[in-house]
């Protein structure tokens, strides 16, 4: 039996007094898979993610993560497993103005001593890690080592947003619409690097986005409607 990262079983979301956005009888993504979930703005995709990243809890259904019921645990628990095994990119970016782009992309090991202890085993330590990947990513250059996330581009900010996932090499990675404020050669340079990071870790990538030019990078790619029955969802 195929071992899976991610896994919902009967789960129905609705926001207070309205009908149900997302109902999903079973959906499935086995470790090491990259998956290029696609449907347009407002049918669900975001809401989809902060569930599996256990950030909202479903009207009804089991969700599970590398085998553990989100449901099981307490909400601290939920924190802790995100910390530990999640690596969220979002589309608000939530960086912090008052740390650096190195401090920005080293957070998650603040939070969580097994990434922290997976970025020192991978580079030497968490800031090798960072400065690494900011290289990588091409936001290594001195000028932009003193300024604040504030200052930078809103595409350079996507960047420092994907490389603070990556950190620590977490087991999942989810993207929500990561290339939308990217030109065409930094969204090649940011796909690159976001696959061969999860080939090189065995990380699963939950990919959100409705650029349908970027599932060729992807082992499959899936509409939402295919697995989504609520009636919130047609527009998909």
């Amino acid at each position: 039996m195929q071992d899976m990262a991610i896994e919902l079983s009967g789960l129905s979301f609705a926001w207070p007094k309205q009908s149900p956005i997302l109902q999903i009888d079973h959906f499935a993504l086995p470790r090491g898979e990259r998956l290029f979930l696609q449907g347009p703005s407002g049918c669900g995709k975001s809401t989809l993610l902060n569930l599996v990243g256990g950030v909202l809890t479903p009207l009804q259904g089991e969700i599970r993560l590398l085998g553990q019921p989100l449901a099981a645990n307490s909400a601290r628990q939920r924190d802790r497993m995100r910390a530990d095994h999640v690596g969220f990119i979002f589309q608000s970016f939530n960086l912090l103005p008052y740390l650096s782009l190195e401090e920005n992309v080293m957070l998650p090991c603040r939070f969580s001593r097994l990434r922290a202890e997976r970025a020192r085993a991978q580079y030497g330590s968490e800031r090798d890690a960072a400065r690494i990947l900011l290289a990588a990513l091409e936001l290594d250059e001195p000028a932009l080592q003193g300024r604040s996330v504030c200052d930078l581009s809103v595409g350079q900010q996507q960047r420092v947003a994907a490389a603070r996932a990556l950190i620590g090499s977490p087991e999942i990675i989810i993207a929500d619409e990561p290339t939308s404020a990217l030109d065409s050669d930094a969204r090649q340079i940011f796909i690159d690097l976001l696959i061969r990071e999860c080939d090189a870790t065995g990380s699963t990538l939950l990919f959100v986005s409705h650029d349908r030019s970027l599932q060729q990078a992807f082992d499959r790619s899936l509409l939402l409607t295919e697995v989504n029955r609520a009636r919130g969802g047609e527009s998909c």
